[in-house]
């Protein structure tokens, strides 16, 4: 069977790029890829999860087209987005001899995304990177944008720079490895599309998203397109996250607060975090009277019907209480002279920023999340 191939460009000028979407695409690499090249050489690092699961598809690919392939594997887990691996990764390109015209390939989720983007951006000053994403989550967002960054003590990806892709190729194909838990985390930042700004594609997703997850092929292309299309426009709008950006972080400052408190472990992973934010912010949203109350009944019945986490109480262990959570969410990123953005809504498809939420509306739906837990 022939599946649909989707193309979106990401506008940014002379940084301009494709993301090619599709099944299949790892076979063909080198045709992507070749033409890109100052020399038939690419370095690819990967994690030991993907490695073993796809790294010959995408070596036979590349070979197809003359493309010979080095490769370091990382261990897998977001344990790994540290200054350790990011070393780690750099000296052992140095040691490839990656020059400035040559390419490195970020084979892997978002962790692997991330680090190897990041790796790019500081080698010899910057060189060009290719996303080869393999989970829904990097398919949809992280490798879409050129946000690159490491972990630290005090949060997550507090270092790291701005440094777009040459080309993005999501092969939907590698989604078939995936653990049923991991995507559906990845479809927590595909449905936060639909609730951030459009609510034609939250309603697609209320019919289709079954289906989607059940593995039909074009409906997961699809469902990629969207989101990447979606994100396309308002990176080509807010490149440096100045604005419109932000929009996208919609659920993450609860998300990213959650993590903190799970330490970053398999507690609670990132797409996870997104969803019960989503769910969490729409509630804010809704007591501050921006929003209907119809709107968080309906985000967290959709999450539901997928199976996925939608409530504190669905975090397994202990969690910290409210003024702790509000300390995290002030260790957030979109924090600017000391006073914390969030992302509310005026409905579905309606996000927007502000700094204007009454810091005791969030305790108190913290709390009331809390006592259920």
């Amino acid at each position: 069977m022939t599946h649909t191939h989707e193309t979106v460009h990401v506008a940014l000028g002379d940084r301009s790029y494709r993301i090619e979407i599709g099944h299949g695409l790892l076979a063909d690499a080198g045709k992507w890829v070749a033409p890109m090249l100052s020399r038939p050489r690419v370095a690819v690092v990967t994690d030991d999860t993907v490695g073993p699961l796809h790294l010959d598809t995408l070596r036979a690919g590349l070979e197809a087209s003359g493309v010979e392939m080095t490769h370091l594997t990382l261990p897998a887990g977001e344990a790994t987005k540290c200054w350790r691996f990011l070393s780690e990764t750099v000296e052992w390109l140095l040691e490839q001899k990656v020059e400035r015209g040559d390419m490195v390939v970020a084979f892997g989720g978002g962790v692997i995304g991330d680090l190897v983007g990041f790796a790019a951006a500081i080698l010899r000053r910057g060189v060009r990177f290719v996303q080869i994403p393999t989970s829904l989550l990097a398919q949809v967002d992280s490798s879409v944008g050129g946000k690159t960054a490491i972990n630290s003590p005090h949060g997550k990806n507090l270092i790291g720079a701005f440094h777009q892709p040459a080309l993005v190729l999501a092969d939907v194909a590698v989604l078939g490895t995936m653990t049923e838990r991991d995507f559906l985390a990845g479809y927590g930042e595909v449905v936060k599309y639909g609730l951030l700004g459009d609510a034609a594609f939250f309603d697609w997703l209320e019919r289709n998203a079954p289906a989607l997850a059940a593995g039909d092929i074009d409906k997961r292309i699809e469902a990629v397109r969207w989101s990447c299309q979606m994100k396309a426009d308002i990176v080509a709008r807010d490149e440096t996250e100045q604005g419109d950006r932000a929009l996208l972080n919609l659920g993450h400052t609860f998300g990213h607060a959650l993590e903190a408190a799970t330490g970053y472990s398999d507690r609670l992973l990132h797409g996870e975090g997104v969803a019960i934010g989503c769910a969490l912010a729409f509630e804010v949203s809704s007591r501050l009277g921006l929003c209907a109350q119809e709107d968080p009944s309906r985000v967290r019945a959709h999450l539901k019907a997928m199976g996925m986490k939608t409530d504190l109480n669905d975090i397994a262990g202990a969690l910290p209480d409210a003024d702790t959570l509000m300390t995290l969410m002030g260790q957030d990123k979109k924090v600017t002279q000391g006073t914390l953005n969030y992302i509310m809504a005026r409905g579905i498809g309606a996000a927007f920023v502000t700094s204007d939420v009454d810091p005791k509306v969030v305790k108190s739906v913290l709390e009331d999340a809390l006592a259920l837990a």
